[in-house]
């Protein structure tokens, strides 16, 4: 791999004796990671269960290395969200923001949703997740990804982290920021970004990132946790950006965590007027740990205003408008989902309890989406498939990973099948992966075509 010329030689200035062994690490084999969605299954479970080569990820307790040659992208227990994969260092994040069921968590820069999911996994579908990308393709994947790993208590928007943070003051428990950045330390696992990087950009995205910490400080609730992370090694975007912010902000503090005893910290020498507590933050390095180059930050507001009076989201109360999906749930599930229903048009969702009004906001997913109303019926979505266990529904189809059938279930390909007619909830080992819907011996195919397989 040839690294930038400027890259090079400011990493010898900054690192020195350690130079040899950051530039021998290029040498080495990218590391891989998955982490387990424990909204699905147990970790104890999923390593059972696991085709792939497993070992462990030290400082993270869903995390997992796997081997060279797995694939866990193309297997079936990805798209029945068993899984994220997920960049080992990326992980830390997530493990250091600890959030907790029932608060209130904010993920401002959240595409494609690794860190997301994570939150969700820790929160374990009570509280208010707001999960937030500003640009609109990036918005869909991440909405995907939320679906996918059978997320309920998520609101996807399309946002820029100044507009949220007027409807949004003084709100969230913890706040996660995973600034884009100048990207130097996925060099190793995205070659193409050598290409894309030059010391203009990086003085660039410290500008940005400093501006969108700015919104997110002002979101945080007084006593909340606010992770800042990026993915390169540039002391701009990083101790520079924590060190600026709070010369203007000095109602927040650098929080000490303990972390895995291989992770570094922040360098006080590389920032000239660096906060007197930088070296409380951490750094990831690919010659110190088996991970890719991270940075991250945790700080604490330690005074400021609360949210005033909250404005929340009209909901559907009347039967008649929920008519169809009632039906459908009181004929096909055995447990019906409840709570705060929201009508977008014809689509049905359920939204977290108490969730504020999202008028006037780009909203992707303003909750777990049920499925659409129509006019004499009610079709499920396949969110609703991916959330809900076997036992909350009255007939399920199971496949084996290894079939053909399950192959030609993601295909899109209906399937021979008996039993009573209906809704027919499709599993992969037992794991909730889509929807079929079985009428005359066959269970035709439910699968949403967008996510459906290439024939071969």
């Amino acid at each position: 791999m040839e690294l930038p010329k400027d890259f090079t030689t400011k990493m010898q200035r900054l690192l020195q004796e350690e130079y040899d062994d950051f530039l021998k690490s290029y040498q080495d084999e990218k590391t891989q990671g998955l982490r387990v969605n424990t909204l699905k299954v147990s970790i104890e479970e999923f390593t059972k269960m696991s085709p792939f080569s497993l070992k462990k990820i030290p400082w993270v307790e869903e995390g997992f290395y796997y081997g060279g040659g797995d694939r866990p992208g193309k297997h079936p227990y990805h798209e029945a969200g068993l899984y994220y994969i997920q960049e080992p260092s990326a992980m830390a994040a997530g493990e250091i923001l600890d959030p907790q069921p029932g608060e209130r968590v904010l993920d401002l820069c959240a595409a494609p949703g690794g860190k997301t999911s994570h939150i969700a996994e820790r929160m374990k579908q009570q509280g208010f997740l707001v999960t937030n990308e500003i640009y609109p393709a990036r918005a869909k994947i991440l909405s995907q990804n939320v679906e996918r790993m059978g997320i309920k208590n998520a609101v996807v928007t399309n946002e820029a982290p100044a507009r949220l943070a007027e409807r949004f003051p003084g709100y969230f428990d913890r706040v996660m920021v995973d600034a884009p950045c100048s990207g130097e330390g996925m060099f190793r696992k995205d070659p193409q970004a050598c290409g894309e990087w030059s010391l203009e950009n990086v003085v660039q995205c410290a500008a940005r990132q400093l501006d969108i910490l700015k919104s997110a400080g002002e979101m945080l609730r007084p006593e909340g946790r606010l992770v800042y992370s990026t993915c390169t090694f540039s002391p701009e975007e990083n101790e520079g950006v924590i060190s600026r912010f709070l010369q203007l902000h000095p109602n927040f503090e650098i929080e000490n965590v303990q972390v895995y005893k291989g992770f570094g910290r922040g360098r006080k020498e590389w920032v000239e007027g660096a906060a007197a507590e930088i070296e409380k933050t951490f750094r990831l390095w690919p010659h110190q740990l088996q991970g890719e180059g991270h940075y991250i930050a945790v700080l604490r507001k330690i005074d400021g205003e609360e949210s005033g009076k909250p404005k929340y989201v009209k909901t559907v109360s009347d039967p008649k408008l929920l008519k169809s999906y009632l039906q459908f749930a009181e004929e096909n599930l055995a447990a019906a989902p409840t709570g705060e229903f929201l009508l977008f048009g014809e689509q049905l969702y359920l939204v977290p309890k108490d969730m504020l009004s999202l008028e006037n906001l780009k909203v992707i997913r303003p909750g777990w989406h049920l499925g659409t109303i129509k006019k004499n019926r009610f079709e499920p979505s396949h969110a609703l498939a991916l959330a809900l266990a076997g036992t909350q529904v009255k007939q399920r189809f199971s496949l084996s990973k290894d079939s053909r059938e399950i192959l030609a279930y993601l295909k899109g390909e209906s399937l021979p099948a008996d039993g009573p007619k209906g809704w027919y909830l499709v599993e992969v080992d037992g794991y909730s992966i889509g929807w079929g819907k079985l009428s005359d011996h066959l269970l035709k195919n439910h699968y949403p075509k967008g996510l459906r397989w290439a024939a071969t």
